[in-house]
Order: structure tokens, then C-alpha cells, then sequence
């Protein structure tokens, strides 16, 4: 299986960049529990796909540095800080094997540092002096808060179709894999088509992802993943694997059962997660995930070859691969 730090060849250094703008963010002399505070959370930060896949983007047009790791480093604490104001929703305390904020601190400290967060990813992409891109980051924030939104109103509603929960999980995540890409583009003044074929990738390398999370959350490692199996139907989250098996079970459903009382009980999930293991239906939702990240590749198809495609084909490979 393909390992995270070797995907990244052609802007593995400027990766480290981005580390390094972390380091600086985290660094707040005048106000040493913030500081604290940012460690904490900054201190794991994850696999870097979205801020790889704004530079490896930047690669297929005039790419500079200066202005790149800004904006790939943005793109990571704008997610992170989501992150923060999910896990304070949701009453996590914690995220793969690391304590939350709202755990370390409070909730109303959890949600300042998410506020302090955005604003700082906000200052860095402001570093890319390009207000279209600065105009796409907002309509994106727009969306990944629409798609939480559409999340939390829907929240222990089984009467929710696929469509739906395609468009949730774009908003929620594939957005801001599309803006990854596509703002990479953009800084690197890439032609239209370029920025066009590089959105779709994003989107769909998105959409791959977040299918394969909700595979995970039926059939990953607790160890690896930091979190129990069948968390989202416990927080009241649809995902594919619990509607197909709604769609199968239509009368006899643990997943109903389970979010009638909005209260799901263990024994409920327990049962919905056994179901779905002994069927085909993560076989099938593997499909979707796998024709999600066929289309990224088929959108990668007029762009030149070289280093940074490949590395995006093989970020491709990864997602459908990986088990946390």
C-alpha cells in the first residue's frame, strides 16, 4: 500500500513549509495559553492531502512558492478549525486518539480557538493578494457550513435519500478539496481548462474520501481510526452503508429503531453494523467510492504528465486504500 510521506514527491519540501507556518501560528508570545491551546491542536496535524493537493496543483502553472504554502497552509487550518467547532457539537472527546479541545478546555474556549483559527487561515490566503481566490475561500467556508448545517437538521432523520447525502458530503467535505485544487490553480495562474480539470479532481478525490470514511466507520480499526465503530449512526448520521440498508430492510431496521428515540441505544448500532458486515453493501459503497476517484483521474486526462500528476493519481490510489 502506498504510504502518505512518499505520495508527495514533487512538493514534499514546501510541505514542510507548511509545517513550519504552523510552527509560527502556534507561536504567540504576548499570550502563552493560546499558545498552549494551538499546540495542542496544531500538534497532529493529519496526512496534508488537501494542502498537498493545493501545491501539487500549483504545479501545472507558474508555482511560487511565497504565495502557494500561504495558501495550502489556509487550506489546512480552515479545516482543522471546522474540526474544532464539529468536535464541540458533537461533544467529542476526542479525535483519532487525541483529546479535543472542548476536552482540554471548554466549550466556549473550543469555539474561540476555532474563531481565532478561521481568522488566521483568512489572514494567509489574504497572503495570496488574488481576491478571486480569497472570494472562492468564503463561498467555501459557505459551503462546508451549509453542509454541517444540513448535517445537524437532519440528525436522526431516517427518511433521508442517497441525493441527499451526496450533496451533505460535498458541501462538508468535498468542497474544500475542490477549493484545494482549484485555489492551487488559480495562484499558479493556470489557463481556464486547467482550473476546471483540477476543481473536478478535487471534488471527486473529495467524494471518494468522505464514501470511504462512512466505509470505516462500519469496518475500520478502533486503534487506527481513534474512534468507535458506528459513531455516526450514534451521533444520528445517515451515511450510504445505513441507507442502503435501510433501502434492503425497509420494515425491520435497527437504523430506524435506533433514531426514533434520538436517543440510539448500543445494542441498536451494534445490530445495524452487523447487518451491514454480513451483506454486500460495503462491497457496493466501495464502488461508488471507487467511480468517484475514476472520475478525478479521467479529470487529471488533459493535464501535461510529470511529477505532479502522478502524485495526484496516486493520492487517488491512497484514498481508496486507506484505513484511517
Amino acid at each position: 500500500m502506498l504510504k502518505v510521506g512518499s505520495l508527495y514527491g514533487p512538493v514534499q519540501e514546501d510541505l514542510r513549509l507548511v509545517e513550519d507556518t504552523f510552527d509560527q501560528i502556534k507561536s504567540v508570545e504576548e499570550f502563552p495559553m493560546l499558545s498552549k491551546m494551538l499546540g495542542q491542536i496544531l500538534g497532529g496535524t493529519g496526512k496534508q492531502l488537501r494542502p498537498a493537493i493545493a501545491l501539487l496543483a500549483g504545479k501545472f502553472g507558474d508555482y511560487r512558492t511565497e504565495l502557494h504554502v500561504p495558501l495550502a497552509a489556509s487550506i489546512e487550518l480552515l479545516h482543522t478549525a471546522t474540526l474544532v467547532h464539529d468536535d464541540v457539537i458533537d461533544a467529542s472527546p476526542s479525535r483519532r486518539g487525541r483529546p479535543t479541545a472542548n476536552e482540554l478546555f471548554n466549550n466556549s474556549a473550543a469555539v474561540m480557538l476555532g474563531d481565532y483559527m478561521f481568522a488566521h487561515a483568512a489572514d494567509l490566503i489574504a497572503r495570496t493578494d488574488n481576491t478571486a481566490v480569497v472570494r472562492l475561500f468564503a463561498k467555501t467556508i459557505m459551503k462546508i457550513a451549509s453542509g454541517e448545517l444540513h448535517q445537524d437538521m437532519s440528525a436522526y432523520d431516517y427518511g433521508q435519500d442517497t441525493m441527499a447525502y451526496f450533496g451533505r458530503i460535498e458541501g462538508k467535505t468535498a468542497s474544500l478539496f475542490a477549493t484545494s485544487a482549484e485555489g492551487g490553480a488559480m495562484v499558479a495562474r493556470c489557463s481556464g481548462g486547467e482550473r476546471e480539470a483540477l476543481r473536478s479532481y478535487g471534488l471527486n478525490i473529495g467524494m471518494a474520501f468522505q464514501v470511504v470514511d462512512d466505509i470505516l466507520d462500519f469496518a475500520g480499526d478502533e486503534d487506527e481510526m481513534g474512534k468507535p465503530i458506528g459513531s455516526d449512526l450514534m451521533q444520528g448520521t445517515l451515511t450510504l452503508p445505513s441507507l442502503l440498508l435501510m433501502e434492503r430492510h425497509p420494515k425491520d431496521n435497527p437504523v430506524k429503531k435506533a433514531f426514533r428515540t434520538k436517543k440510539p441505544r448500543s445494542e441498536h448500532v451494534a445490530e445495524a453494523v452487523y447487518m451491514v458486515l454480513n451483506s454486500d453493501i460495503l462491497n457496493e459503497v466501495y464502488d461508488v467510492a471507487r467511480d468517484f476517484r475514476d472520475r478525478a483521474l479521467q479529470a487529471l486526462a488533459p493535464l501535461p504528465a510529470g511529477a505532479a500528476r502522478t502524485a495526484l493519481e496516486d493520492i487517488g490510489e491512497y484514498v481508496l486504500k486507506r484505513r484511517s
